[in-house]
C-alpha cells in the first residue's frame, strides 16, 4: 500500500549567522533528512536551510520549489502532485515560521483538501519573541502584517492601531520592509499621540538585536533607533 503524502511546515532561523542548532527544536534534523523536496520562498532561502542538515540528496541536488506572494492558485495543485505519489515534502520560509506573515496557509489548505498530512514543527518567531521582549500587553494583541505603502491610508491605518490599542487595552503589532522601516518609524512619530507607546524590536536573535520601548514623546527628544534596512517589528500600545 502506497504510504500517504506530507507536507511538513519547517521552522527557520531569522537572520544569517544565526546557528540552527541554537535556535531550532534538536530533533529537526531527522525529519528534514527523511523529506523527498522542499517547498520555499525563494531558492537561496531554500537552498541554505537545507545546507543546515542532513538531506537525502546533496542541497544544490534536492527537489525545490517555489512558493511565495507571488505565486497563483493554480500553483498549488501543482506543488502538491508529489505528495499524492506519497512524497513528504518540506515548506520552509526565509525566516522565522512558516504561515505566519506569508501565504503558506495556502498550501496547508490544499493540501488538506486532498486528504495529505500535514506536520508542523516550533522554531523562532520575530512576532511573538518582540512581544515577550516589549514588556507589553500580550493577553491581547493583533497582528496586522504589512501596512499600506501609500501615505494616507498608512498614517490611517496607524491612528486606527493606536485608537484600538488604547480602547481595548491590545498590543498592535505590524511589521514593514527593512527599506522602508525608517519612513515607517518617522510617519508613527509624526501620527501617534505623545503618550502612546512604541516599541520597536529589530534583528531578533542576532548579535546586533535591540528591543526599545518608549512613550512617543520620548521618541521625539531622543536619536531614532537603527533600524535602516534590518529586520523590525513595531509594536503599538
Amino acid at each position: 500500500m502506497k504510504e500517504k503524502g506530507a507536507l511538513i511546515l519547517f521552522p527557520n532561523v531569522l537572520g544569517k549567522g544565526v546557528d540552527a542548532r541554537d535556535s531550532l527544536p534538536e530533533g529537526l534534523a531527522d525529519v528534514v533528512a527523511g523529506i523527498d523536496g522542499i517547498i520555499a520562498e525563494s531558492t537561496q532561502g531554500g537552498r541554505s536551510f537545507l545546507k543546515k542538515f542532513k538531506t537525502k540528496k546533496k542541497p544544490h541536488n534536492m527537489p525545490l520549489a517555489i512558493f511565495n506572494k507571488d505565486s497563483e492558485d493554480d500553483d498549488i495543485d501543482f506543488l502538491l502532485e508529489p505528495l499524492a505519489d506519497g512524497e513528504r515534502w518540506g515548506y520552509v520560509s526565509d525566516a522565522g515560521l512558516p504561515c505566519i506573515a506569508d501565504p503558506g496557509n495556502e498550501l496547508v489548505n490544499g493540501a488538506r483538501a486532498k486528504g495529505f498530512d500535514v506536520e508542523a514543527y516550533s522554531g523562532p518567531s520575530s512576532i511573538f519573541l518582540a512581544l515577550m521582549l516589549s514588556g507589553l500587553q500580550g493577553q491581547r494583541f493583533t497582528f496586522h502584517g504589512y501596512i499600506s505603502k501609500e501615505k494616507e491610508q498608512r498614517e490611517n491605518e496607524m491612528k486606527d492601531m493606536e485608537a484600538y490599542a488604547q480602547e481595548c487595552h491590545a498590543t498592535q503589532i505590524f511589521i514593514e520592509a527593512p527599506y522602508r522601516n525608517v519612513h515607517t518609524f518617522q510617519s508613527l512619530i509624526e501620527v501617534l499621540g505623545d503618550e502612546t507607546l512604541l516599541c520597536v524590536a529589530c534583528d531578533l536573535t542576532l548579535p546586533t538585536q535591540e528591543v526599545i520601548c518608549r512613550c512617543v514623546g520620548h521618541w521625539k527628544k531622543t536619536t531614532m533607533p537603527d533600524i535602516a534596512k534590518k529586520p523590525a517589528i513595531f509594536l503599538i500600545a
